[in-house]
């Protein structure tokens, strides 16, 4: 082993280190941007979510009134903010994955769990506790 190995390992570590750090930023970033929207078969509701299941938009088209019960309306927008939360879960699942791969989430967590199942970070939006002193 000559002197200037340990360096040289030590090196490459960090460009490691580095890479991993900016490819997760990036994927926190691409992660904050996700939304899924969704329609209903019969275009009446559509609902937006966002990367936590919040829900951002309900549009829902002018005839509904005419068309659906109160109670179909409800159930209509339920689903649709159900079938968004799902899409936007499997695609954070996939942002993920190459960072996750080894762990097992579905065992550890049940299956299809997203990050909605999580509390929000205290102090983010959504969160009633409030942020920690800096």
């Amino acid at each position: 082993m000559t002197t200037d190995e340990p360096w040289r390992l030590l090196e490459q570590l960090v460009q490691e280190v580095n890479q991993e750090t900016e490819q997760l930023k990036q994927m926190q970033e691409r992660m904050r941007l996700l939304s899924a929207t969704v329609t209903s078969k019969d275009g009446m509701v559509t609902v937006t979510v966002g990367p936590r299941g919040e829900v951002r938009t309900i549009d829902l088209d002018p005839r509904v009134y005419r068309k659906l019960s109160p109670s179909e309306l409800s159930a209509s927008i339920v689903e649709q903010i159900g079938r968004a939360t799902r899409q936007v879960s499997g695609e954070m699942k996939e942002l993920m994955e190459p960072f996750t791969s080894d762990l097992p989430l579905d065992d550890l967590f049940g299956e299809e769990t997203g990050f909605e199942s999580f509390p929000p970070r205290p102090g983010a939006p959504g969160s009633r506790e409030p942020r920690p002193p800096s």
